[in-house]
């Protein structure tokens, strides 16, 4: 699960980026409506929906926005109807890349989705052209320091949970996706700091970047996808390695 905790290592310098840009609050809302869609609008049987709805609140999104985006989420939204639609494709030097989407007006989004792509000297590919080098994951981020490894593995086992790596902040415990919040809410009352709990795609297998240009290009790429508003979530198989993410600061 190394891809995983390296992508999550360039989220983590993306995000004081993020917030410069202006798109930090967007993001929290869209969090929101992520989880609300993936695990029902009910925070007390949603943990991933809490969990954003905290994160949302430290960030001082109104109550009015957490309640709109919940509903977005859960598709009960008065008045307006949204439909999920993936898009699939290639990116810069062949990496494949899947987008998330949300939308109320397909016949608006598919074609600013497609620019996106070419806009790279990537393209758009058909449905299924690359979700075949994705498998859907429920990732549990514990923090803190002192966490007893081997405890911590077995209660989270215990709970359901199929394997665990040590990341920056502490480690990352893996699920299968329906059992997501059930796990989370066992570790966390087996008095463990959730810090995170959602469901991701992870690549089978990775694209290496050679250089800082390619990285510049592709970190580039994810940030205009996730900064168009019916964009939910981005998902890539490129690897940047330690030193180029050193060089680009």
């Amino acid at each position: 699960m190394s891809g995983h905790s390296h992508w999550a290592g360039i989220k983590r310098r993306k995000a004081a980026q993020d917030a410069k840009k202006g798109v930090a609050y967007q993001r929290l809302t869209k969090n929101i409506i992520a989880a609300a869609r993936a695990g029902g609008g009910d925070p007390n049987a949603n943990f991933s929906l809490k969990v954003a709805i905290d994160r949302a609140k430290e960030g001082n999104v109104p109550a009015d926005n957490i309640d709109r985006a919940i509903k977005r989420g859960a598709g009960s939204l008065e008045g307006i109807t949204y439909e999920d639609v993936i898009y699939e494709g290639y990116g810069p030097g062949g990496v494949a890349v899947m987008v998330e989407t949300s939308t109320d007006n397909r016949n608006r989004t598919a074609p600013e989705m497609r620019s996106l792509f070419t806009r790279v000297g990537g393209a758009i590919g058909e449905m299924g052209c690359v979700a075949w080098n994705f498998e859907r994951r429920g990732v549990i981020t514990v923090t803190g320091s002192g966490i007893d490894e081997d405890a911590l593995l077995g209660a989270a086992i215990e709970a359901g949970a199929e394997d665990m790596n040590e990341s920056e902040d502490g480690y990352e415990i893996i699920t299968d996706p329906s059992v997501l919040s059930g796990v989370a809410n066992a570790i966390k009352d087996a008095g463990y700091v959730v810090g995170n709990a959602e469901v991701t795609m992870e690549p089978k297998t990775t694209i290496q970047v050679k250089t800082k240009e390619e990285a510049e290009k592709m970190l580039g790429m994810i940030d205009r996808f996730e900064e168009h508003d019916d964009v939910q979530n981005v998902y890539s198989n490129f690897e940047i390695p330690d030193e180029i993410l050193a060089a680009l600061g």
